[in-house]
């Protein structure tokens, strides 16, 4: 969320006022509709990019919305080059921004290939890929998170990491969020107390600002590993500490196959380690 939302003020900045000249689909199956048709906007002229959860909103003066999803891999850069078949190219946008063209390429690395664009037209929260999401996790209230807690039976470290939940938080804030609200990972959200969801909901906000002040200082966006962490892919490393104080601990994980919680056990889980599968049990 925090990368996307300053790329999606980046974006704003260089090309808000300029025209479409041109869409170029490199790879079909990274266009996931057909009508309306992705290039019937051009001629149109961008009115500004913004952001739902982990979505690019490119907004035309025509009514039509180019949402694009980079998924972990993807990222959307200027393409001076413009070559035919661009390493990892999806898809390609040129403008015309005061008589100048420049391109943008959607590009993915790694194996996924999940990396996308919609054309949409119309109400875009009522269709796909934005239909279900869940309010966004920097301007939901205190009041509104903790009655949507109270409805997930779950692990809050899923129940914050689920789009139609929470809308904008992925692994990395996920870990650092629960960290710096000193709470087990493995609690059960509908069971946490008043005084535990003030503090989860003051760790999301603080968290979340503090991810996206330091994305608004990069020129594009960055690595996982190169973004400021407390716990987040720091193994085994002395606790950092958190708003509740330091401790004399090392960061711990329960690895899974598509991600890893990491956690301090000092500062969340009461000196307690947590069983390295998927059926332990949860820890208040």
């Amino acid at each position: 969320m925090p990368e996307v939302q300053a790329h999606a003020e980046r974006m704003t900045e260089s090309l808000a006022g300029a025209r479409l000249m041109k869409f170029q689909l490199i790879n079909f199956a990274g266009l996931k509709t057909f009508d309306p048709p992705a290039d019937q906007s051009v001629g149109a002229t961008v009115i500004g990019i913004e952001r739902r959860a982990k979505y690019l909103l490119l907004r035309f003066d025509d009514g039509i919305v180019h949402v694009v999803h980079l998924m972990q891999g993807g990222r959307l850069r200027p393409d001076a080059k413009q070559s035919k078949k661009p390493r990892n190219g999806i898809a390609r946008w040129v403008f015309d921004t005061d008589g100048e063209e420049h391109a943008w390429l959607l590009t993915e690395a790694g194996t996924e290939r999940k990396a996308g664009v919609w054309a949409v037209l119309g109400e875009i929260e009522s269709q796909e890929p934005l239909t279900g999401l869940g309010p966004e996790a920097d301007l939901v209230t205190r009041e509104e998170f903790g009655a949507i807690l109270a409805q997930h039976s779950k692990r809050i470290h899923g129940v914050l990491r689920s789009q139609r939940v929470i809308a904008g938080l992925g692994r990395m804030l996920t870990n650092e969020i629960i960290f710096e609200a000193g709470l087990s990972p493995f609690a059960n959200a509908s069971k946490l107390d008043g005084e535990q969801v003030d503090r989860l909901h003051a760790a999301m906000l603080l968290t979340v600002q503090r991810a996206t002040d330091h994305e608004r200082t990069l020129d594009d966006i960055g690595t996982s590993k190169d973004r400021p962490s407390k716990v987040h892919n720091r193994t085994g490393e002395a606790c950092l500490g958190n708003t509740h104080g330091s401790c004399k601990d090392t960061v711990h994980t329960v690895e899974y196959r598509k991600y890893t919680v990491y956690y301090c056990p000092t500062h969340q889980t009461s000196g307690k380690i947590l069983a390295d599968n998927t059926t332990s049990k949860f820890l208040k």
